[in-house]
């Protein structure tokens, strides 16, 4: 499986691709989408978008992971965080990639073992975890990697909850038929 992880900023957007098998894996290729803060939003939105579209294209991941929406002391920071976001689901999803969101607790407590991990953290260990000689910079890019790391570890969760979810559709389905026949 091949997983692109998203941290999204509204003028540096990290991006990072990790591939395994669902006990191992191993670093693809990260980077970032650079938005100048002095062009017009809608600028810095289609530029992320571009970018984005253009990750997806050459890498071609199974499975997208993006962090959730957060609460900001600022609310202008927060609702274009949310712009920011919804460009990259939209991408996503126009690209019929399977799309994940997971909160940044959840991702720091799974690849640092603690909810408030520092950036340094979370930088370090996605270090020691895909096996790397130095630290991914940007922060961006380390947390994107982050991000797909977490999805690694909750997609095995996340595919047990719709296979039971399959095996209570079919048996509802298939009581219901027994009762019709059985009339």
């Amino acid at each position: 499986m091949r997983v692109l992880g998203i941290d999204p900023g509204s003028e540096t957007t990290g991006w990072g691709v990790v591939e395994g098998d669902g006990r191992r894996y191993k670093l693809v290729e990260y980077g970032t989408v650079r938005a100048a803060p002095r062009e017009r939003f809608a600028a810095r939105l289609l530029k992320i978008s571009d970018g984005i579209e253009s990750v997806i294209e050459k890498f071609r991941p199974d499975a997208f992971s993006i962090e959730e929406a957060f609460y900001a002391n600022n609310v202008k920071v927060a609702l274009k965080l949310g712009q920011v976001r919804g460009v990259a689901l939209v991408v996503a999803e126009r690209a019929g990639v399977e799309i994940f969101e997971y909160s940044p607790r959840l991702i720091k407590q799974t690849v640092v073992g603690y909810g408030n991990a520092e950036k340094h953290q979370v930088q370090e260990m996605v270090r020691v975890l895909l096996s790397l000689t130095k630290i991914p910079e940007p922060h961006d890019a380390a947390d994107a990697l982050a991000i797909a790391i977490c999805h690694f570890h909750h997609a095995g969760s996340h595919e047990r909850i719709q296979a039971a979810d399959a095996r209570l559709k079919l048996a509802a389905s298939l009581n219901a038929t027994r009762r019709r026949a059985s009339r």
